[in-house]
């Protein structure tokens, strides 16, 4: 029967150059779906306890999902995950464009690297074949110089390439993987993995039919969103603008960053907000593979910085990070930082939030003008930041110290920068207000992953009720979460919204499909019978999540992190210096009773441990074996 996984994952070992597949069964893919899951299982089961991330006992996986490939929208993703050398915890990161799509068609679901390589390779695949390749011509070229020596050496400008720049060589400690030179598998720290493993780049190129158990099924629900997209009666924002609109619309919220955290007004949101860029130099909107919704932004500018349309536009998150949370009102000068984001692999939200530390430790005496090297790190200093980010990618100077993130280059500075170290577990804090969105304090404490926006709750629309009285979010509603609450609210109620939300979002990382485009829960379930032939139903979807959730909590239990690490920035629990939440802050003993109750709602222990029976419930009990004796 036709299906949409071929049951070959790759393995590569770079220490001896063997190249060996794996052929797991259909029940590993059912349980698993790929994506978080498909990691998890490597992680937990064959990297020893306490490794070190950037040594060759950790494992670096490419782990598509069974959606991933088909012609339909949202389904051009694929996970990366290993240890990550931000957290020391679970890493993982999801991306779309068009790799994932062509190294399912190439015909494998998987890739696993481990050992480390004397040397820079590539792995070129193509159609079923695959062999390792010297890099050294590569090594210190930036992600658009490599992409396109790749090209000229293999003589196809068709070819999808994962990639590291020079962020990711120089293992800057939140370095990202690059599909192509405008989708990044951003967070956690995943590119100096690559970097660690001397791996430069995966190379791909795939004609092989992948259709489906049911093609007129996934033909026909692609037809119907992309009408409604094109209606404007789906995505209608993301199709028109991508993320970032009316930053202005945010200031009465308190949600958007402002000076690393510490502000609340920012007269200037309007000028950076997307449909400005849009407006003043933006080129258009393109697409992932097959996808209708086509959210991102493409924009040149001239001198002074002349920004390359080939690394496409900033996203919210950039403009956020490189923006507002440093002070900065110039939009060429944050679209200059985007591209120099993508070609030398750094993780936007990360680079931009360490650079506002370091703003506020300039402004604030901590840092000092030698220490900068002659960076005058001032909030709103658009060129500093630029420098700031070439300092860091290449290691030089202050970028040296900032290339460690805010958690450990404030543990190094000392003399009170702690407080204003902006993270959770290590990883910095994306571009929501977490005093504004309770649901979301809740999230950046719980992630796995150290602090994310992805798989949290933003409840800052769950608080209106519906004609008939229900909660208005129909993803949520879907699920069970009927009745509206406060957006301030962190009781059990709110808790439930956060833990079914969660794991919704984690299963769309194991299949993986993309957030913004808006399948329902029913949809997805659609999607995967077509896709598969299995009678999955949206229980099953939801275990696949609450799976993915569980092991990843396992495993950083395994390398030592406790309840006490589900904690905010202590910055979160005061107030800002203005704004609306000047009077805002959250309460530390009623989040520590929301992740009590959390714990006790995913059937963990008091201290947050997952239990042995939980791990039988959710069909892993090979898992239990990783659990604190």
């Amino acid at each position: 029967m036709a299906r949409s996984y071929w049951g070959k994952i790759l393995r590569v070992n770079l220490s001896t150059g063997k190249i060996s597949i794996d052929e797991p069964d259909a029940l590993f893919y059912r349980r698993n779906m790929g994506g978080w899951n498909l990691i998890l299982e490597v992680l937990l089961r064959e990297v020893p306890p306490k490794a070190d991330p950037l040594g060759p006992e950790n494992k670096l996986v490419f782990a598509p999902g069974v959606l991933t490939g088909l012609a339909i929208s949202g389904a051009s993703r694929n996970a990366v995950g290993a240890k990550s050398p931000q957290t020391g915890g679970f890493g993982a990161g999801e991306v779309g464009g068009f790799f994932g799509a062509e190294f399912k068609r190439a015909g494998y679901d998987a890739v696993i690297f481990e050992g480390a390589s004397p040397k820079p390779v590539y792995l070129w695949i193509k159609d079923g074949q695959a062999e390792l390749r010297d890099a050294g011509h590569l090594w210190g070229k930036t992600t658009k110089e490599t992409l396109e020596t790749l090209q000229e050496e293999l003589g196809d400008r068709r070819i999808r390439c994962s990639m590291i720049g020079p962020g990711g060589e120089n293992l800057v400690r939140y370095a990202c993987v690059m599909n192509e030179l405008k989708d990044a598998a951003g967070r956690t720290g995943l590119g100096a993995v690559m970097g660690s493993k001397k791996l430069k780049a995966v190379v791909v190129r795939g004609t092989m039919g992948l259709d489906g158990a049911n093609p007129d099924k996934i033909r026909e629900m692609a037809r119907t969103l992309a009408r409604g997209v094109q209606a404007g009666e789906l995505a209608a924002g993301m199709h028109q603008y991508g993320t970032g609109t009316h930053l202005e619309d945010m200031i009465p919220t308190g949600n958007l960053p402002i000076r690393n955290f510490r502000d609340g007004e920012f007269p200037a949101a309007a000028d950076i907000s997307a449909n400005t860029i849009l407006e003043k130099i933006g080129q258009g909107m393109e697409a992932c593979f097959a996808c209708a919704v086509r959210c991102k932004k493409v924009v040149k500018t001239g001198a002074p910085y002349n920004v390359d349309p080939d690394y496409g536009g900033p996203e919210y998150e950039t403009i956020g990070s490189l923006g507002s949370c440093c002070g900065v009102e110039d939009i060429e000068a944050i679209s200059k930082g985007n591209e120099l984001c993508n070609a030398y692999s750094l993780d936007t939200i990360a680079t931009g939030v360490t650079i506002a530390w370091a703003m506020e430790c300039y402004e604030n005496g901590l840092l000092t003008k030698e220490d900068t090297g002659g960076i005058d790190l001032r909030f709103g200093n658009g060129e500093a930041m630029l420098a700031a980010i070439e300092a860091i990618a290449k290691r030089q100077g202050i970028g040296a110290l900032l290339a460690e993130g805010t958690k450990r280059a404030s543990a190094k500075l000392g003399k009170g920068s702690e407080f204003l170290a902006m993270q959770v577990k290590g990883q910095e804090y994306p571009m929501h207000e977490p005093r504004f969105k309770r649901g979301l304090a809740l999230g950046y404490a719980l992630s796995p992953t150290g602090a994310d926006h992805c798989h949290s709750l933003h409840d800052s629309g769950l608080a209106a009720a519906t004609e008939e009285g229900f909660m208005p979010n129909g993803g949520l509603r879907s699920l069970g979460v009927l009745e509206p609450m406060d957006v301030e609210s962190l009781g059990p109620e709110k808790v439930r919204a956060f833990m079914y939300n969660s794991i919704n979002s984690v299963t769309g990382n194991c299949l993986p499909v993309c957030m913004f485009v808006p399948w329902s829960a029913q949809q997805r379930v659609d999607l995967v019978s077509a896709a598969t032939g299995w009678d999955v139903s949206t229980m099953e979807l939801f275990k696949v999540g609450q799976r993915g959730l569980t092991l990843a909590r396992v495993f950083n239990t395994r390398e030592g992190f406790t309840a006490a690490d589900d904690d905010l920035a202590p910055r979160s629990y005061g107030p800002t210096n203005n704004g609306v939440l000047a009077d805002g802050g959250i309460d530390r003993e009623e989040l520590r009773e929301a992740l009590d109750t959390f714990y006790g709602m995913m059937g963990w222990d008091d201290q947050g441990v997952p239990t042995a029976a939980t791990l039988h419930e959710l069909g892993v009990s090979w898992a239990v074996a990783y659990l604190p004796k």
